[in-house]
């Protein structure tokens, strides 16, 4: 394969500014897993951008969906029109979704997402009387979002600290970082351990006070596809139902197929009172998200006047058409079975490199949505000293071999460095072993450069 270059010296400076002064090439291509620079060079999408392209680049079908839309109409304000691709989205979603979880609200991505089911929380506990319900319990780490109501959830030093003197910031409890721990209990005891701490939290905030709890059933980007012990699951369902608290799940990165179910928490069977949905919502051909609420919720909410809420392209026909036709790929071609089967593969050849890789003390996640974690120790799990910068280092060092990967730092986003492997859900066997070879020559690299044990 060709091998990518990094963006040229000479690149006339541009007006537009993102998070940091890197430059990176000019896009020019993209199809299937792949995409190309202006340059030619060819990169693999091991991550889907950020975990968003769930059915690839370049789908025929999304994109002969959208010209055809775009042909009708692109957008129709929903306070003076309904349209039929969104009513139409919204009933095929609502078919994924656990009993009872049968209204869909469009937002445009996942930070608008789950500032929605904040908002219907809040507003839903006001309309039954319960206006002293307003605390919303997150875990530590979490990232929720970049909105403020978001980020008072989110549990990201490196994120949230900044904005803290300008948000209501939100009680936190800790992941259920289980892998960590060096006792005496099994994997069953720490997932109720973790989840009792929910309960803690709820007696010392005052139950009456705390409106919701909002996870991630299967984490993302902060906690590196982090997997509670399966105890967790139900023990969280059971105290929330105990003192009367909604449960949010906020599967804006583990939804819509990614980890081989519809949703993260369909591994657990479990029901929340709430969804937030984005990312591969609209796999990238559109900016697209949801929130999935039940009737009970909402006609009250409906009744007294009216959710005081909304996006100016919520709904968005151009959009719910994307939607759907992403939807009709995902089910034409099986693209949830796809991700569970060649996510036990990557998971395996992951797996294998951390035992020619010691630095790697931790492999996890569910389906396409799987990370590995760099430790100094692995019988401690002390994290790589936060000098090192490995989770940006192995990032670039596969962007020059032509891999895009992510990374974050697990463990408040102080230190904990991982990176996460999750390429498109049309993935096959050949294009895994594609991304582990140039894997394992970026992890060499690494270890040359930091000067990182080697086994072989």
């Amino acid at each position: 394969m060709d091998n990518a270059k990094p963006a040229s010296d000479n690149r006339a400076s541009s007006h537009l500014f993102y998070q940091s002064r890197l430059r990176r090439p000019l896009v020019d291509r993209a199809e299937g897993i792949y995409l190309w620079d202006q340059d030619s060079n060819r990169f693999i999408d091991g991550s889907s951008g950020a975990m968003v392209v769930n059915i690839g680049h370049g789908n025929r079908h999304v994109i002969d969906t959208m010209k055809k839309q775009m042909d009708k109409v692109t957008f129709a304000y929903r306070l003076h029109f309904e349209n039929e691709p969104a009513e139409d989205l919204a009933r095929r979603i609502s078919g994924y979704m656990p009993e009872g979880m049968d209204k869909v609200f469009f937002v445009s991505g996942g930070s608008e997402a789950v500032e929605s089911c904040l908002k219907l929380a809040r507003q839903y506990a006001v309309t039954i009387g319960q206006n002293q319900r307003w605390k919303v319990i997150s875990r530590f780490p979490s990232y929720h979002g970049a909105t403020l109501g978001a980020l008072a959830a989110t549990g990201y030093a490196a994120l949230t600290d900044p904005f803290t003197a300008m948000m209501k910031e939100m009680p936190k409890i800790p992941a259920p970082t289980a892998y960590l721990d060096r006792d005496n209990f099994s994997m069953e005891e720490r997932g109720l351990r973790y989840a009792d701490r929910l309960e803690e939290a709820l007696l010392a905030e005052g139950p009456e006070s705390v409106l919701a709890f909002i996870m991630e059933p299967i984490g993302g980007a902060s906690t590196g596809a982090l997997v509670a012990p399966d105890s967790y699951y139900a023990r969280i369902r059971e105290i929330c139902d105990r003192y009367g608290v909604l449960l949010i799940h906020d599967e804006v990165m583990s939804g819509v197929g990614r980890t081989g179910k519809f949703l993260g928490g369909d591994h657990w069977n479990c029901k929340p009172d709430l969804i937030a949905l984005s990312k591969g919502f609209g796999s990238g051909y559109s900016p697209l998200g949801a929130m999935v609420a039940p009737s009970r919720m909402v006609q009250p909410v409906l009744d007294a006047g009216g959710f005081q809420h909304g996006y100016t392209y919520a709904g968005n026909p151009l959009a719910c058409a994307a939607g759907g036709a992403v939807l009709d790929e995902i089910e034409r071609l099986d693209l949830m079975g796809n991700a569970a089967a060649m996510g036990d593969l990557l998971k395996d050849e992951l797996i294998t490199l951390s035992k020619r890789f010691p630095f790697i003390g931790d492999v996890r996640g569910k389906g396409l949505l799987l990370a590995a974690e760099f430790v100094e120790d692995t019988a401690t799990m002390k994290p790589l000293p936060k000098e090192k910068n490995a989770f940006q280092r192995v990032i670039d060092i596969a962007y020059d071999k032509g891999l895009i990967i992510y990374s974050r730092r697990t463990r408040g986003g102080v230190e904990g460095d991982h990176f996460l492997v999750c390429p498109p859900m049309i993935v096959t066997q050949k294009q895994i072993g594609e991304i582990v070879a140039i894997l394992g020559d970026a992890l060499q690299d690494l270890a040359s450069e930091l000067d990182l044990p080697v086994n072989g």
